[in-house]
């Protein structure tokens, strides 16, 4: 009997050590380096250019959301709350707030845009203090999407050294719904999970509102490739984009976490905004205890 009793308390002693190993590797902190530059911080106007068709409904859901982020009218657990996150990076707090909007329904450039279509885009707003959000239309084709769901970068203001920044989202409702809507669409690889409903009943729109979310955050905190992030700095891991797939507590690749969810009409959510609006937003990296930050 004793060779069995020292196999077994090899086996546990084995089981032990891995699992604390497991332990240890898992509890490292997550660490976006400070590369010393500026913040966007204070009163930031966002304008919105918007390419192509979109209803008023859809664009009063990303326009309420955005107003939300600094309205203390929601109830908790509210986008404001999710946003005072970005307060623990260095330099204070941003106030964000929708200036001026343009629609173009008749695609001045074409269904096919290409990367430097963007920062042209963008720039038909200038202004220090601002972000430029570009949203294209289901059926506008960016060069990199579905390798992407959108991406932030800054343009300079007249001649001189200022620079702007914009973000670029487009709806994926037709187009690789799997990813850039996920989790509200079927996983276009991994655990094939049940997607969620979406708040606001419109998958590619609330999908939208994640990537929104994950580049605003993403913006203020690493405007310029110099702010708060982790690895090289053309491909960085940023304050959301280091949080990618994790919407609740519990989550891991392919499930979104513990949320909410409307019992009245079944959609999942984890924040509310302004005019009752309920949104599904990503954790958001957190420098006080250096951790992905959920809402619930």
């Amino acid at each position: 009997m004793a060779p069995i009793y020292h196999l077994l308390a090899t086996l546990f002693l084995l089981c032990f050590i891995k699992l604390s190993s497991s332990e240890l590797v898992q509890q490292q902190p997550l660490v976006l380096k400070y590369h010393n530059g500026p913040l966007l911080k204070g009163k930031i106007t966002v304008n919105l250019i918007w390419y192509g068709k979109f209803t008023p409904i859809q664009r009063s859901i990303i326009v309420d959301f955005i107003n939300s982020l600094n309205s203390n009218n929601a109830l908790h657990p509210s986008t404001s709350w999710w946003w005072k996150t970005t307060e623990n990076y260095k330099g204070g707090s941003s106030a964000l707030a929708v200036g001026e909007q343009i629609l173009l329904e008749n695609y001045p450039l074409g269904k096919s845009l290409k990367n430097p279509h963007l920062p042209a885009l963008a720039s038909k707003f200038n202004g220090v203090n601002t972000i430029n959000i570009i949203l294209t239309a289901k059926d506008v084709a960016v060069e990199g999407f579905c390798m992407r769901c959108g991406t932030h970068g800054s343009t300079r203001v007249g001649r001189g050294p200022v620079r702007g920044t914009y973000i670029w989202v487009g709806n994926s409702e037709t187009q690789c719904p799997g990813q850039c809507a996920w989790p509200f669409h079927q996983p276009i690889y991994g655990p094939q999970t049940p997607p969620l409903v979406a708040p606001n009943g419109d998958v590619g729109v609330d999908g939208m509102i994640i990537n929104v979310a994950t580049l605003l955050g993403n913006t203020v905190t690493n405007p310029f490739n110099n702010g708060y992030f982790q690895g090289p700095a053309n491909a960085p891991l940023e304050a959301v984009s280091a949080c990618t797939g994790m919407f609740g507590s519990g989550s891991y690749p392919g499930y979104p976490g513990n949320v909410l969810v409307d019992k009245s009409t079944g959609a999942s959510y984890n924040a509310n905004g302004i005019h009752g609006r309920k949104y599904l937003l990503p954790a958001m990296w957190d420098p006080r205890t250096s951790s992905c930050k959920t809402i619930v």
